[in-house]
């Protein structure tokens, strides 16, 4: 497919999306989300592709919602902002549960819906010099509906109400303390220390197994203890009946390398 809001590339067990409007600070347009919805699927159904690499062009990750799109919306009907939102929902639901792990690299400002985006990755690398999250609709008398479902998974109700209803800027330190942050080093680093951890998940860990451990931590959360606890049990009694649970317990109790 011909993008032009992203790149798209695949190699070495890994696939690279990068957000390729810099001019807009890579802010998202419907063109942008279904650019990435796309991107995100073919990833997920790649047989070669174990890890997936969200990154941006330019001096900001996303600056939130794009400002020729938001005149757009201004003039939708109800089921038009609704349909919109849905969009949006899907694509981080697609990325949240997708069976394969993704890091996001954020350079620069993520806001808004850019926020979002790294929230729902499994891990985020945040530059300590120029990362910078935000949540500020409130100050234009709007609100984060869908970004808000996720940051309150990430990073729990007290932190999710902070950045909500301020809609203050944190730099990558205070998003590491929170949790919206897995780490925050040098910009310098950044590329070294994302390809580092790829490829850490891609010869250590089991593809099938990350995917499972991804299914249950999206599914946990609207279960009680009972559910969650019959949930586990049968998703562990599947998971040792798999093949990759075979060969790899077999490796370690016969002190082989395991090769994945």
């Amino acid at each position: 497919m011909d993008f032009t809001r992203i790149t798209y590339a695949a190699g070495e067990r890994r696939a690279t999306i990068t957000l390729n409007r810099p001019s807009k600070r890579n802010a998202l347009d419907d063109a942008t989300v279904n650019e990435l919805t796309t991107a995100f699927t073919m990833a997920g159904r790649d047989p070669s592709v174990k890890v997936i690499l969200l990154e941006a062009r330019g001096p900001a990750f996303s600056a939130g919602s794009d400002l020729e799109y938001l005149s757009r919306v201004s003039q939708y009907d109800l089921e038009q902002n609704r349909e919109d939102s849905i969009r949006l929902g899907q694509l981080f639901r697609l990325i949240y549960e997708l069976r394969k792990p993704v890091i996001a690299l954020v350079d620069g400002p993520a806001l808004g819906e850019g926020a979002g985006l790294a929230a729902v990755c499994d891990f985020v690398i945040a530059s300590k010099e120029n990362a910078r999250f935000a949540v500020p609709e409130v100050r234009l008398g709007f609100i984060p509906a869908v970004v808000l479902l996720f940051l309150l998974r990430r990073v729990g109700e007290g932190h999710a109400r902070a950045l909500a209803l301020r809609g203050e800027a944190i730099d990558g330190a205070e998003a590491y303390r929170i949790g919206l942050a897995n780490m925050v080093i040098p910009s310098a680093q950044l590329d070294a220390t994302a390809n580092a951890l790829a490829r850490e998940l891609i010869d250590k860990n089991s593809a099938n197994a990350m995917g499972l451990c991804k299914e249950m931590l999206s599914k946990f959360q609207g279960l009680n203890l009972p559910e969650a606890l019959d949930f586990a049990a049968n998703m562990n009694a599947a998971a040792r009946m798999t093949a990759e649970c075979k060969s790899g317990m077999g490796a370690f109790l016969r002190k082989e390398k395991i090769e994945w």
